[in-house]
């Protein structure tokens, strides 16, 4: 367990607390008769959009998550900010699209040296200099806690501990559990060789130790309003889950399911346990009535060779690329008015958007010079029962990078039913009515030319306007080797 950076995170508190002073409207007028609700915001690495049973998952079982969205708001158009972990993990954190940020890839990349396209330099930490989530919830009187994956920077200053958490349990540098077998790490199993965990003689499983250090954070804060950032590093590869539970879903295999993986069915309960721990945790504490829960995932699901890990049919694709599959997430969201309970909204959302909207749900203090730099919106409304006409037309993603899943660099817009795909390699562009057809099957982008048009000026005006940074002419290409 860790504690922040306090010279560096003082000087970004006061920059809050005198932008404050000198003119703030807030996010909300101030809850003068209840409690401030906690917030717990559930974070699950490369979780598909059908990989929950409450999203239509045919083989894998998750009460728990499943109980979550018959008492909260369940979003079916839902979206992370990219299509790999740590932009989405950068965005949810400020409020602004990766582009804006250039944080576009995750922290190592890949290098294709040989590729078309040479790619562009990007920020490969989360700057210190960003107003967080975390920092907003602690002015506002919040005890922070960060749990499990960070992937935001390689050096401790771009941890979580200096980005506005009181504790930071397991995040740091690295994206997956450590794999060093040199050095005695085997992924999800003990030891977990993380420098913001230290092993314990009882560890066994790294899902069930965040899950106990988040327990103890919950109990030790029940008496004062706590945001706790549970990132679990679940269900990232290493495919790797106890023996029991893989034997569990060998068991239930057959032919027509669509999902076929019992390791990965493994790992996606082991993740569903996690949830029903802190849930009934909150409950014995008298404290889930007055926690707003927030479950989502940072990307879609990793398909694999032949959907030999998970399969986000009827979405396309997955995990590194711009179709549906990679960038379409389960969002569940469970507030404190009840309004909402087991229904479902079709409203496109975008991981942009959390930090807004958490910062009204729980009536945090944010200064209108932050609240301007914000690229996402408010949908606070929509999760109270409400109806809200969000105040944008379109979301957008810009991911100049090739992907090791196949994907080459890209950008996107989604504007009501339509969207439209344009890759920066061939320069060419594809447009889907995802109202008819959610599996991007059919490229109408020569059947409504005016759409295309339309779409391809806002996209592009949205890229001058965050300075997108673009893949140049690659002196090295050489179609003969492998990119």
């Amino acid at each position: 367990m860790r504690v922040p950076n306090r010279t560096h995170l003082y000087l970004k508190l006061t920059f809050i607390t005198l932008a404050l002073i000198l003119g703030n409207n807030g996010c909300n007028e101030k809850l003068e008769d209840q409690a401030k609700p906690n917030v717990l915001f559930i974070f699950v690495d490369d979780l598909g959009w059908k990989d929950i049973g409450a999203f239509g998952s045919d083989f894998y079982q998750t009460p728990n998550v499943d109980f979550l969205a018959t008492e909260g708001l369940s979003f079916d158009n839902a979206y992370a900010a990219c299509t790999v972990c740590s932009p989405t993990r950068a965005s949810v954190m400020t409020g602004k699209y990766p582009a804006t940020l250039n944080c576009t890839d995750w922290i190592e990349g890949w290098n294709f040296p040989h590729a078309k396209l040479k790619v562009p330099e990007w920020t490969k930490f989360l700057d210190e200099e960003e107003v967080t989530m975390a920092e907003i919830f602690k002015e506002s009187g919040y005890v922070t806690g960060h749990f499990g994956k960070w992937h935001l920077g390689e050096d401790e200053k771009y941890w979580p501990e200096n980005h506005g958490f009181d504790v930071n349990v397991g995040g740091w540098k690295k994206g997956a559990p450590n794999r060093n077998k040199k050095e005695g790490y085997n992924g999800y199993f003990a030891p977990f060789g993380n420098p913001r965990m230290d092993d314990l003689p009882d560890d066994d499983y790294l899902t069930d130790r965040l899950t106990k250090e988040a327990v103890a954070f919950i109990e030790e804060n029940k008496d004062e309003p706590f945001f706790l950032n549970f990132w679990l590093y679940q269900v990232h590869t290493p495919l790797q889950a106890k023996p029991e539970k893989i034997e569990k879903y060998k068991k239930l295999l057959s032919d027509d399911l669509s999902q076929k993986n019992p390791t990965y069915a493994a790992m996606v309960e082991h993740m569903d346990d996690a949830v029903g721990v802190l849930i009934q945790k909150l409950k014995d504490l008298g404290l889930y009535d007055n926690t707003i829960i927030v479950f989502t995932s940072d990307n879609g699901g990793l398909v694999g060779k032949n959907n030999n890990i998970t399969n986000n049919y009827p979405l396309r694709s997955g995990k590194g690329d711009m179709y549906e599959g990679g960038v379409r997430v389960p969002l569940i969201i469970k507030d404190l008015s009840g309004n909402t309970a087991g229904k479902w909204n079709s409203t496109p959302i975008i991981s942009t958007d959390f930090l807004p909207t958490l910062a009204k749900l729980a009536d945090a203090v944010v200064p209108e010079k932050v609240i301007r730099r914000w690229d996402g919106i408010d949908f606070s409304e929509l999760v109270n029962g409400n109806e809200q006409e969000l105040k944008r037309e379109s979301i957008f993603w810009h991911y100049p990078h090739y992907h090791i899943e196949g994907a080459v660099p890209h950008s996107a817009i989604r504007n009501g039913k339509w969207k439209m795909i344009h890759n920066i390699e061939t320069d060419t562009y594809e447009l889907y009515d995802l109202e008819k057809d959610i599996s991007e099957s059919e490229n109408l982008i020569n059947v409504f030319p005016e759409v295309g048009r339309d779409l391809i000026n806002k996209l592009e005006n949205w890229k001058n306007e965050v300075q997108a940074q673009m893949p140049t002419s690659n002196p090295d290409f050489d179609p003969s080797k492998k990119r």
